[in-house]
């Protein structure tokens, strides 16, 4: 217990933590009420006394107004996160092309990963998670997995079920879709009375270099980024959960940067997933300036899912769902739209509001929606996607 209660306290998104936050900033404040005028001394000592009181308490001020913002918007999980300490890249090798490295996944040993419940009650109730190197990517990340309502159901025991990998924006937690945007609280309600597909959401840490975006892209010797996502937590999920193993079963999403990465896996790797969603994204990689593809004019190029589109061999077989503000995504989506060539679909959608989760959350239900009328069909539904 005494454990639980330390690593809450030292959580940046730990209620713990943003508790001892505001008690800490009401003492602050206090203090100086108290003992002002009890302060003794040579006047040089009493001033400083007095100075480094008000410092303190505005230090606290500073310190709790941002720790709601962090938990509100799901910018960063840890300390390490917020300092650039943490190591998630054990190796970054040339991958190639295809981001395989050569190796065929249906050859590969099955990943056993334990995943354990998730006890925070901001990201509602189901969640589980695991600590999971991938053994394409050599990225190592905790991987956050919700099973929808049916899954334990007895009618569905031999049912693999159609899976959203989930992607935040950067700076980024891979708790945000479930604690900020509560995907989950939102959708169970409605995938048990069939309105949405019973969808295994499944949210992996995208935040792996040092206070820089990774563009999700693979880049030899720095990360592999889109190989995680891709490939690794793909097959974590389907090794470890009754998942659709095809691309017709898998969707990405994601917002800000994470839209940005989500459209780009789309149309990357149309043979793993058949949708994409992308909320208030852009297509130029250097519209995230610490993002490593912005930096360099080939990977900048390469990555930006225009380009991919309109470079592909064949137009990928993809579903596209795009929405933002007139300069927040919804022109990008327009220029996609504009470009696409069946059996490529792109549909953009404007939206108003500023670039916040609060914007993001309002979408969740008719995002999935459109995900439930363009993912394979399902046992149990009742009633039709209205779309959005």
């Amino acid at each position: 217990m005494r454990q639980g209660i330390f690593s809450g306290v030292m959580s940046l998104t730990g209620t713990p933590f943003f508790l001892t936050t505001i008690v800490l900033t009401v003492v602050a404040v206090v203090l100086p009420l108290v003992l002002w005028s009890r302060v003794r001394g040579p006047s040089a000592v009493r001033g400083a006394t007095r100075l480094v009181m008000v410092v303190f308490a505005q230090a606290a001020a500073v310190l709790t107004v941002f720790v709601a913002v962090n938990n509100s918007n799901g910018l960063y999980d840890s300390w390490s996160d917020l300092l650039g300490t943490g190591n998630h890249i054990v190796a970054a090798p040339d991958l190639g092309q295809d981001g395989l490295g050569g190796k065929n996944l249906a050859n590969e040993p099955a990943s056993h990963e334990v995943f354990s419940d998730v006890h925070d009650a901001r990201m509602g109730h189901g969640v589980k998670v695991a600590q999971v190197t991938g053994p394409v990517s050599k990225v190592k990340g905790e991987v956050y997995v919700w099973l929808p309502p049916q899954y334990g159901r007895p009618a569905y025991r031999h049912h693999k079920f159609p899976v959203v990998e989930l992607l935040g924006g950067f700076p980024g937690s891979a708790k945000a879709w479930f604690g900020s945007l509560n995907v989950n609280a939102q959708l169970a309600p409605r995938m048990k009375r069939g309105e949405i597909a019973p969808f295994i959401l499944v949210e992996p840490r995208t935040n792996l270099l040092n206070r820089q975006d990774t563009g999700c892209a693979n880049v030899p010797g720095v990360v592999n980024a889109e190989s995680w996502l891709s490939v690794d937590v793909r097959k974590a999920v389907t090794d470890n959960f009754r998942a659709a193993s095809g691309a017709k079963g898998w969707a990405v999403a994601g917002y800000s940067a994470g839209a940005h990465c989500a459209v780009k896996l789309a149309l990357a790797h149309p043979d793993r997933y058949h949708a994409g969603v992308g909320l208030s994204g852009y297509n130029d990689p250097g519209a995230e300036h610490v993002s490593i593809t912005a930096k360099d004019p080939h990977l900048r190029q390469v990555n930006n899912p225009l380009w991919i589109m309109k470079h592909a061999k064949t137009p990928p077989r993809v579903a596209l769902f795009l929405s933002g503000g007139r300069h927040d995504g919804y022109l990008d989506g327009l220029a996609l739209q504009r470009a696409a060539k069946s059996p490529t679909s792109v549909q953009v959608v404007a939206v108003t509001g500023p670039h916040t989760t609060g914007l993001w959350r309002r979408q969740v239900v008719g995002v999935f929606e459109w995900l439930t009328s363009e993912l394979a069909p399902y046992p149990g539904r009742t009633a039709p996607a209205k779309g959005i």
